[in-house]
Order: structure tokens, then sequence, then C-alpha cells
């Protein structure tokens, strides 16, 4: 063997006139390319080299970025907080009056769905998004034939990516199955984490839904004299009457007795929030359950828009939430799921 590889050494030092040497980053190994290229791959441990890919570090923009991910968190904590204790202190005096068993219900509701847009929004946020598994590179006796293939080197956090691995700039650190850097929850998304961020997404929309909901039929307790307003269907949509429509609507809540109370004015919060986040939150939780049903992430799908990508394989179909929720039963998708490294 030492015969064998003085005499391939040999060989590659007297070929080096003819064309290009270069070290394999993966496995230590000399190669001789027949000319200069900037991407090129190992013949031994499948290693890529893209001398292309190398990218300046913008301290100004990750320092803007950490600062964005520090101040989101904690607002958006606090307007899921508002909502909740808001919802409870405004409508709930307004509606159950007395204790009864609708009331206890609407209580266990309130409890869970609260409980669950924490608790995701917590785990989504403070768990790792997904470190990749450490691999052995760097010296052609650690490394097998085939070790690295479709591996690429990290120029941010000098070390092997695989083709599912991806560098976030914000985090500074390679997340494995990147789908994209969320900055409300201020951590990225990825194999780790995605179950508990698509789980939040679930649950912040039904909560929403479901204040926006009580919110308003305690409005009808509240501002009954709208209700009186006479609105003629057939003709709604033209724009006197809808300017006649607004008019009346404010001219109901100025004419209310309570339209400047504490409790008024939380319920026209509530509704105004709710119906915001609902849109938002419905239209982000669309795009991700489209994205997984197609079998690709949000960087993948950037990739697919610009043109064919070599070696992604698309199928659709509803098995690849397994991919994100485990093959557990699609009732305990919504509970905490441990997360198991499906790469070697």
């Amino acid at each position: 063997m030492e015969q064998t590889s003085i005499l391939q050494e040999e060989n590659c030092s007297l070929k080096t006139q003819e064309g290009y040497e270069t070290v394999c980053w993966g496995c230590g190994l000399r190669l001789l390319l027949p000319s200069y290229a900037p991407v090129y791959r190992c013949g031994w441990c499948g290693a890529i080299t893209n001398n292309m890919s190398k990218q300046h570090r913008q301290h100004w923009f990750d320092a803007c970025t950490v600062f964005q991910d520090r101040l989101f968190v904690p607002v958006v904590l606090c307007i899921i907080l508002s909502i909740i204790c808001g919802g409870v202190w405004a409508v709930y005096p307004v509606v159950f009056s007395v204790i009864s068993l609708s009331s206890v219900f609407h209580s266990i509701s309130t409890f869970i769905l609260a409980i669950g847009t924490l608790v995701n929004f917590c785990l989504a946020s403070f768990t790792p998004a997904g470190q990749p598994p450490k691999i052995l590179w760097g010296n052609y006796g650690v490394v097998v034939k085939g070790g690295l293939n479709d591996y690429t080197f990290c120029q941010f956090c000098e070390k092997p990516k695989s083709a599912q691995t991806h560098h976030c700039r914000s985090c500074k650190t390679c997340v494995l199955d990147l789908d994209h850097h969320c900055p409300f929850i201020g951590n990225c998304v990825g194999a780790a984490n995605h179950h508990h961020f698509i789980t939040f997404l679930f649950f912040a929309l039904i909560s929403n839904i479901y204040v926006l909901i009580m919110s308003t039929y305690a409005g009808l307790w509240i501002w009954p004299t709208f209700f009186y307003v006479p609105i003629n269907l057939a003709s709604t949509f033209r724009s006197t009457n809808l300017v006649h429509l607004v008019r009346a609507f404010i001219d109901a809540l100025m004419n209310s007795s309570v339209v400047l109370s504490a409790r008024a004015i939380a319920l026209m919060y509530l509704i105004i929030a709710s119906l915001s986040v609902s849109i938002g939150i419905g239209v982000l939780l669309y795009q991700q359950v489209q994205l997984l049903y197609s079998g690709q992430n949000y960087i993948d799908s950037l990739k697919v828009r610009e043109g064919p990508v070599e070696g992604l394989q698309l199928k659709k179909g509803w098995e690849n939430l397994f991919r994100i929720f485990g093959t557990r039963h699609p009732i305990f998708w919504l509970l905490p799921k441990k997360f198991k490294s499906h790469e070697k």
C-alpha cells in the first residue's frame, strides 16, 4: 500500500506540468484536473468543491438581524398574552356572567388553545433548529470511499455540509433541512423544530379565529345599536351605500354609552388583532402545508423557480407529512415530538 501510494504521488507530481493540481478538502488527497474548474467532485470521497460559493461576511447585517430577532420574540409573546388575557377579561364577564356547562366548556377550550399556542411557540423559538450530525473528514485514513458524497464545504462554519444542510447567516450555524429563518420566533425552522413551528401556526390560527368569534359575539351585547341600522343587501356594494354604512357604524358606536369603556376598547382591539393575525397566519400555514405536500421546503421552492435542480426529486403526497410529524397516528401530531436525525 505504501509503495502504491508513493507511486500515485509521484505520478501526480509528474502530471502537474500538464494539468491543474489541487487538494480535496474532504479526504486530503491530491487531485489532478485537466484545467482549472471552479466546481469539481473528488473521485474517492465524493466531496464537492465549489470555489464560486465564497461570500464575504457582512457584520452590520448580522448584527441587525440578531437585534431584530431579540426584539420580535418578546413582542410576539406580548401580543399572544394580550390576546389571551384580554379575551378572558373582556369576553367572559359579558358572555358568561353565570357559571354554566357552556362556560366550563369554553374555559377548558381557552386553556387548551392558550397552552398549545404558548408551548409550541417556545419550543419553536428556543429549540435548536437542527444540528447536522458530525462526520469524519479531512484525512484519507478516516474517510471511506463515497463517505462525503454530495457534501460541500461551508465557508462560514468551516466544516462539511450535506445537500440537505444550509447555512443560516442570522443564526451563524448550519441547519439540517433548513426551511427558512423566521424573525417572529427568532430562530431558524429546520429538521428539529419544523414540527413545533407547524403546530404553533395551527394552534395560533384556531385560537385567533376563536377569539374573533367570541369577541364579535360579546360585541353584540355592548353595541346593539349598530344592528338596528337598516341595510339593503341588494345595493350594499355601491360606493355611496358603503360610505353610508361606515358612517352608520361609526354613529352607532359613538352613540353607545359604553363605547369609551375599557372593555369596549379591549373588544375592538381583539377583533382587529385576531382578524389580522388570522389572515397572516392562515396564509403562512397554507404555504407550509403546500410545500410539505409537494415534498420540498421553502429553499427548494426558490431553487425550483430558477430552473431544474440536479438530484432534487419531488414526489407529491400526504405521506410527505410523516417526514415532519413522524409515523404516529395523526391524532398525536399536535403533541411534541423528539427530533431524530435521519441523516447518517
